[in-house]
């Protein structure tokens, strides 16, 4: 097997040349086009009218989050058929197999909440441990679920790929139950429900649900069929108390905010923001740091997902779950220290990772290596397979191309990989056409047009990532967005305030495909200093004024930026609020800086 080095060293096929150096190029700033305001919105404050235009907001009811904007319960096909499944099993044993992502921990507690508070006998679940058996439903998890002696397997946030491991239910005389967001292959496994608004013939709404979302809308019509048929307990759980798991499952999961996901998230984060959330979040928000009143989507995002993702990554989801589960604070919080302790492991991790991946992918930046690679398979026997996600995410901004990160498998002959990829090109559909091709080179796959995983034989490495190469250039030929930072223009100074910022809180939910409001402008750096490692504190007075704002560049610091800035410099920041001892001042976060003349 060739060495990481000498891998990413192989010459590259022909490709447009880009400008190389040995920082990442320059990215394009780029101003959203700015829609006159639609009559109803011409009351509303003037940022918010042309961020809210730019977005696709043209009505008033546009902005109502409340829940009967939800699309409606029964447009999802399957959820009718799935209610009358799990009611036929109320009094028998269900295992619930989940992922070992913040959304398959989210969709298994909601699944283990809503079920033993609705009077059903027996729920337990299982997570497929990533380093033994891989995602999803195999067969080999169905054996292990085999000796629970299920009478109905349910998949969250899973399923839609696993027709070896449904078939193998189905031998055993388990039914199953499979809710899904991912999209389908050719062949779909034979469960007896299926609930998945990606698939082929849906005419649902919205095919952008996490897989949290899918299990709330499937618990949804089973209580509804409860209700009808008398068999709710008396006080039993209301479903909309299940909102706070569907906010935190769908923000970590960075589906796109439509309208429907939009409403999820606001009405999950009303009761958060209230106390009426589960005590796990509630201790996950307090290691983190968050005031549960100030809570925004972003915190759930960054502060409270990787937490709850770090259990998946380097040892069992089972321990998320338990602390969604704790009914106590106490045991909440014991959960929620040891998800800490993991998260920080993971980041040194990461960062080790990281480091000797941007190592080697400089050397491909610089001109005597020829022409810019079109997408790049990166592996190093040493790494951490519950982490190359997020490395591969990290030298994808780098480099601006789709990346797979691969690390051995619990075999040792075989590559799990993480795919991570950019606008315009459709990872899973790459990884479909590689497949479809050359039928022995992948083992399985399955994802989203963003992010994919798969697993390949080590051996086939090499082979896999020359094709990799070449399909990757087949839809860079159809020509790709570019990856210019967009903007929502400039601030006048007046705007630049902590009322400002304040509204932007207010006027969220923000997220995927509904960004967060972010300006660009020129300033001068007045002070600058270092803290932390790579982080840098600033004050910036804006060209042609004298008024002076604070603001912090996170991670600005790296081997090709020693130094923090200074003179003039042009900005992409977003606003925030710094609240320390009881004081809130308002503070800019600084997303892209370049120099100027």
């Amino acid at each position: 097997m060739k060495s990481f080095a000498e891998l990413l060293a192989r010459p590259a096929p022909p490709a447009p040349p880009a400008a190389e150096t040995g920082a990442p190029p320059a990215r394009p700033v780029r101003r959203r086009v700015v829609v006159a305001a639609a009559p109803q919105l011409q009351g509303l404050n003037p940022v918010l009218q042309r961020i809210y235009g730019s977005r696709g907001i043209g009505e008033a009811a546009q902005l109502k989050l409340t829940l009967d904007r939800l699309l409606p319960v029964s447009s999802l096909e399957g959820v009718s058929a799935a209610a009358e499944l799990l009611i036929a099993h109320r009094a028998q044993r269900i295992v619930v197999i989940g992922d070992f992502d913040a959304d398959g921990a989210t969709s298994t507690a909601l699944l283990l909440r809503a079920l033993r508070a609705w009077g059903f006998a027996e729920v337990d679940f299982l997570v497929p441990d990533r380093f033994r058996f891989g995602y999803g439903l195999t067969p080999e998890i169905v054996e292990l679920a085999q000796e629970r002696a299920p009478r109905l397997i349910v998949t969250v946030d899973n399923g839609i790929s696993s027709v070896s491991g449904v078939a193998r239910a189905r031998e055993l005389g388990i039914a199953v139950l499979v809710t899904d967001h991912h999209l389908p292959g050719k062949t779909l496994p034979a469960a007896d429900v299926i609930v998945n608004p990606n698939l082929p013939e849906s005419q649902f709404g919205s095919r952008a649900l996490a897989g949290v979302g899918v299990a709330f809308y499937v618990m949804v019509a089973l209580r509804r069929e409860l209700e009808r048929r008398a068999l709710l307990p008396v006080a039993a759980l209301p479903v909309a108390d299940l909102l706070d798991l569907v906010a935190l499952g769908t923000v970590a999961d960075l589906v796109p905010l439509d309208a429907n996901n939009r409403v999820l998230v606001a009405q999950g984060l009303k009761r958060i923001r209230e106390g009426r959330c589960v005590p796990g979040i509630r201790a996950l928000l307090e290691i983190a740091k968050r005031s549960p009143a100030e809570l925004t989507a972003t915190d759930l995002g960054f502060a409270v997902a990787p937490r709850l993702n770090a259990a998946g990554r380097l040892d069992d989801m089972s321990i998320g779950i338990a602390c969604l589960l704790a009914e106590d604070l106490a045991e909440a919080r014991a959960g929620a220290a040891r998800l800490d302790e993991l998260n920080q492991e993971r980041r040194r991790i990461e960062a080790d990772m990281q480091a000797l991946a941007l190592t080697a992918v400089r050397g491909l930046d610089l001109p005597r290596r020829g022409p810019r690679r079109q997408g790049l398979c990166i592996f190093d026997a040493s790494w951490h397979q519950g982490v190359v996600g997020l490395v591969a995410s990290r030298v994808k901004d780098r480099v601006r191309r789709p990346v797979i990160a691969f690390a051995r498998a619990g075999d040792e002959l075989s590559l799990r990989g993480s795919a991570r990829s950019i606008p315009g090109v459709h990872i899973r559909d790459v990884l479909d056409a590689i497949a479809t091709r050359e039928p022995e080179l992948i083992a399985r796959f399955g994802g989203h047009a963003m992010a994919a995983g798969l697993t390949i034989a080590e051996a086939q490495l090499d082979t896999f990532a020359r094709h990799f190469e070449q399909e990757v250039g087949r839809w860079m030929e159809q020509g790709v967005e570019d990856d210019a930072i967009l903007t929502d223009g400039e601030l006048e100074e007046s705007q630049i305030a902590l009322a400002t910022a304040q509204l932007l809180r207010d006027a969220g939910p923000w997220g995927q495909a509904f960004p967060e409001p972010s300006f660009d402008g020129e300033f001068e750096v007045l002070r600058a200093r270092i803290v932390g490692e790579k982080h840098v504190k600033l004050q910036l007075r804006p060209l042609a004024s004298r008024a002076a704002f604070d603001a912090i560049a996170f991670n600005f610091l790296s081997e090709e930026v020693t130094q923090p800035p200074s003179g003039h410099v042009r900005l992409v920041y977003r606003l925030d609020i710094n609240e320390y001892r009881g004081e809130r001042r308002l503070q800019l976060m600084v997303d892209h800086l370049q120099s100027l003349p």
